[in-house]
C-alpha cells in the first residue's frame, strides 16, 4: 500500500515552531510520507539560518524555493507572494503531493494555498478561524476558503471556521502544534544559551532577571514602524533590567523597525540590550518561560505565553481581537503606558497555565486525520441551501 504524500511548506522561523510537531508525527506515521519544502525567509541568513536549525533537527527538505523580493515594502510583499505561487507550483508539479499543509496567516501561506488549490491538490490549514490585526486577518480567512481540511487551535476558532461556511466534517479542533513543543519539555535555560546564539550587545547573565522583546512591523500601518519601535525603545530604557531583543520578521515595514533598533544602538540607547536573530523553537520556549516579562506584538505572548503563564505586554494592533489568557496586558504605542505595564507585569510574576490553545497533542492528531481523511476538491459553502 502506497503512503499518502503530505507536503508541508515552511517559509519562516515562526512557521517552523508552529508546525514542528506535525513534521515529526507525519514522518513517523506508517501511512504517510513527509515532503518538506523550505523557502522565503527560512533560507535567509539575516533571519537566523532557520534552514540550519531544521536540518539539525533531522529533517531533509524535498525542495527549496527562493521567493523573497527584497525591500520589505507593500509592493515587494505582494511580489514575493506572486513569486511564491510561481515557484511552489513548479515544486508541487514535481513532488505530486496528495495534500499540502500550510500554516496560519502569512503572505507565504496564501501563496501556498493558491498554488495548491489551483492545481487540484487538497489544502490543509492550521490556525484558521482566529481573529488578529493587520493584513493577517484577511489572509487567514482567505486561506480558510481555499482549504479543504481545517485544524483550528481553539473552540472559538473552530466555530468561526464553521460560520464561514466550511463543512463541519472537515473542521477538526486539534489545538495548536506550537504547544506540543513545550508540553513535557525541560524548560530550564541551557547554560550557554546566550552565548550559543551570538548576536550583538550587552552580555546577558542568566542568573539575573531579564525581559524579552519581539516587535514586528504592522503591514496595515506601513510607514509608522520607526515611530512605533522608538516608543518601545524609550519605554525599555526606563526599566533597569537585562533585555533580550529578537530581530523583527520580514513583513512590509521591517526596514523601519530595524532602522529604529540600529539607530538606538548606535546612539548608545540600548546599554542593557542584546540583539538576536533567532532561537531554535525549544530554546525560544525556554527563553520566554524564564523571562520576567515578554514584550512586543508576537502571537507567542498570547499562544505559548498562555500555556506557560508568562507575564506579557502586547503593544499596538497586530494581535487585535485574538484570544488570550489572563497573562496578557494590552497597551498602545506609548512609552509611558508600555513602561508602566511592563513594571506591573514584572511585579505580578507568573500566571496560571491556560490550555485554550491545546494540551500538547495536536501533531499526532493532525497526522492521524491526514492519514484517514477523504478529500473533496470541489467545495461548497454549507449554508448555501438555507439561503436559497
Amino acid at each position: 500500500m502506497s503512503k499518502r504524500k503530505v507536503c508541508i511548506v515552511v517559509f519562516s522561523r515562526a512557521n517552523y515552531g508552529r508546525i514542528k510537531s506535525v513534521l515529526h508525527a507525519v514522518h513517523a506515521h506508517r501511512a504517510l510520507e513527509l515532503q518538506l519544502v523550505l523557502g522565503a525567509s527560512a533560507l535567509l541568513s539575516r533571519f537566523g539560518n532557520v534552514r540550519d536549525v531544521i536540518e539539525s533537527d533531522g529533517f531533509k527538505p524535498a525542495a527549496m524555493v527562493y521567493t523573497i523580493v527584497e525591500g520589505e515594502t507593500p509592493t515587494t510583499m505582494a511580489k514575493s507572494t506572486g513569486l511564491g505561487v510561481i515557484e511552489l507550483a513548479t515544486q508541487f508539479e514535481n513532488l505530486k503531493p496528495d495534500v499540502v499543509l500550510t500554516v496560519a496567516d502569512r503572505f507565504e501561506t496564501i501563496a501556498t494555498a493558491i498554488a495548491a488549490s489551483y492545481m487540484n491538490i487538497p489544502v490543509a490549514h492550521t490556525q484558521g478561524g482566529e481573529v488578529t490585526g493587520s493584513i493577517d486577518e484577511s489572509v487567514r480567512h482567505a486561506v480558510t476558503k481555499l482549504s479543504h481540511i481545517h485544524f483550528p487551535a481553539t473552540e472559538r476558532a473552530r466555530d468561526f471556521v464553521v460560520q464561514m461556511g466550511e463543512d463541519p466534517a472537515t473542521v477538526h479542533l486539534t489545538g495548536c502544534p506550537s504547544i506540543d513543543l513545550i508540553a513535557g519539555l525541560n524548560l530550564a535555560l541551557p547554560a550557554d544559551i546566550f552565548v550559543h546564539y551570538k548576536g550583538v550587545g550587552a552580555d546577558i547573565d542568566q542568573r539575573k532577571p531579564y525581559i524579552v522583546v519581539l516587535q514586528h512591523p504592522v503591514t496595515t500601518e506601513y510607514g509608522q514602524g520607526f515611530a512605533q519601535i522608538n516608543e518601545t525603545l524609550e519605554a525599555i530604557r526606563e526599566i533597569d533590567t537585562q533585555v533580550v531583543w529578537l530581530w523583527p520578521n520580514i513583513d512590509a515595514g521591517s526596514d523601519d523597525v530595524s532602522k529604529g533598533l540600529r539607530v538606538a544602538r548606535e546612539h548608545g540607547r540600548t546599554r542593557n540590550v542584546h540583539f538576536y536573530r533567532n532561537f531554535a523553537p525549544e530554546d525560544y520556549a525556554r527563553l520566554i518561560n524564564n523571562c520576567s516579562c515578554l514584550v512586543g506584538n508576537s502571537s507567542s505572548a498570547l499562544r505559548e505565553g498562555a500555556y506557560l503563564g508568562v507575564p506579557a505586554v502586547n503593544i499596538g494592533t497586530r494581535q487585535g481581537g485574538r484570544e488570550h489568557g489572563d497573562n496578557v496586558v494590552h497597551v498602545p504605542y506609548d512609552r509611558t503606558a508600555i513602561a508602566t505595564a511592563v513594571r506591573k507585569q514584572i511585579a505580578h510574576g507568573r500566571y496560571s497555565r491556560d490550555l485554550m490553545f491545546g494540551d500538547g497533542t495536536a501533531g499526532a492528531k493532525i497526522a492521524e486525520i491526514l492519514a484517514e481523511a477523504n478529500f473533496r476538491i470541489q467545495k461548497r459553502i454549507t449554508y448555501a441551501a438555507s439561503c436559497r
